[in-house]
């Protein structure tokens, strides 16, 4: 029998192993990093996708903090999982992404609009970071009612690519009225329909309205991240957010043929319904009830986006299953006084206004009223498609939203 040269099959099973280790790193490299999961090796061992999607964030977040961008925590999963294990000790210090990851290939971020208009370089540094750039921008709404200038375009989102992993930057923008404005995601012909999975994302089926949140800065996996201080508010506030935009063109068409009233006596009233208004649905909000504007005030919106100068006072209605005592005392409470309750079955109520009640430099009298009406059950079932049914107990005080 013809004797094994040790030598040499020691030299052949080195030779192949190398060569099936080189294998293995061409298919990583060429074929598994390419994919939406990838993955690497965690500590013990074992194929995690949340560790690439932590180190992502990472990478993003530590680039926004050089750059000085107050982003905060926008993503509706991982608040929810924030509110129910609220700033507990959960891992929330460690950096395992359980919270930001939440499961899904996206995490979505908010961001004033007027701080990114601020930091110009941060998406080329993105970009060198590895990141792949998807930017929608859409119509400026502020300028809509200015024919000469309504086809400006301004940026509304930002989609960061990395490992198949996606990170959504949403621009927030301030509108006159006081509230943060988003716009809708509609993406333009060239763009790549396939870049994000868009079904997922959480913001831009629509435009959307929100209070200034106050903001807290905590650690969540391991990071420093800004998140709402009232999580369950914002996440509340994001279920009912869909902003409709006034129809500036058929408002401007309306004027052309019925001019608006440009009196002393009609823009005088035009101020003081809109600070009614937001005095009601300051109240409201503070009881958590939602109103919607009603009978000449929504007809004025709709049709001249704007206030009715005859129709001598605000409407609002709420359902009555969502009426509770405290809306009398905290009408009181801003200065209304209750005129007049009248009606069955669909309860109404006539607030009115003193003269001592007053908003930023001026004061309004007791002669604008506001009228709030009560929806019945029927009417709310009807709408939301219930089965319940509740009883008219109690009278309907006023309400806004």
């Amino acid at each position: 029998m013809p004797r094994v040269n040790r030598t040499f099959v020691f030299v052949l099973l080195l030779a192949s192993s190398c060569a099936f280790l080189l294998f293995q790193l061409y298919y990583y490299r060429n074929y598994v990093s390419k994919e939406p999961g990838l993955h690497l090796l965690d500590p013990a061992g074992h194929v995690t996708s949340s560790q690439v999607q932590w180190q992502n964030l990472k990478k993003f977040l530590a680039l926004a903090q050089f750059f000085r961008l107050p982003l905060f925590l926008a993503d509706s999963a991982a608040l929810a999982l924030l509110s129910q294990d609220a700033l507990r000790q959960r891992a929330m210090h460690e950096p395992h992404c359980s919270f930001l990851c939440a499961g899904r290939p996206i995490t979505s971020f908010a961001l004033p609009a007027s701080q990114w208009q601020l930091s110009p370089g941060f998406l080329l540094a993105a970009e060198q970071k590895g990141f792949q750039l998807l930017e929608v921008r859409g119509r400026d709404p502020r300028l809509a009612s200015l024919d000469t200038l309504s086809g400006e375009e301004i940026p509304l989102h930002f989609l960061f690519r990395l490992h198949g992993y996606i990170i959504h930057v949403v621009l927030l923008y301030e509108r006159s009225g006081g509230y943060l404005w988003h716009g809708a995601l509609r993406l333009k012909a060239a763009a790549d329909p396939t870049f994000a999975p868009f079904r997922l994302l959480d913001y831009g089926r629509h435009a959307g309205a929100y209070d200034r949140p106050e903001l807290l800065l905590t650690v969540v996996d391991g990071l420093d991240v800004r998140v709402p201080r009232n999580i369950s508010r914002f996440l509340a506030q994001r279920q009912e957010a869909r902003f409709l935009e006034c129809r500036y063109h058929d408002a401007r068409s309306f004027l052309q043929l019925y001019p608006d009233d440009s009196s002393a006596a009609a823009v005088e009233f035009r101020r003081k319904a809109k600070v009614l208004l937001r005095l009601a649905a300051q109240s409201l909000d503070r009881l958590g009830v939602p109103f919607w504007i009603s009978s000449g005030t929504c007809l004025g919106w709709y049709r001249q986006c704007g206030v009715i100068s005859y129709s001598r006072d605000v409407d609002i209605g709420i359902f009555i299953s969502d009426f509770r005592p405290q809306i009398t005392t905290a009408f009181r409470d801003a200065g209304m006084s209750l005129k007049h309750q009248f009606g069955k079955g669909r309860w109404r109520t006539v607030w009115s206004c003193p003269s001592w009640a007053r908003t930023s430099n001026w004061t309004f009298s007791s002669s604008t009223e506001m009228e709030t009406s009560c929806g019945t059950e029927e009417r709310r079932r009807r709408a939301a498609g219930s089965s319940s049914t509740s009883s008219l107990r109690s009278p309907c005080a006023g309400r806004s939203s």
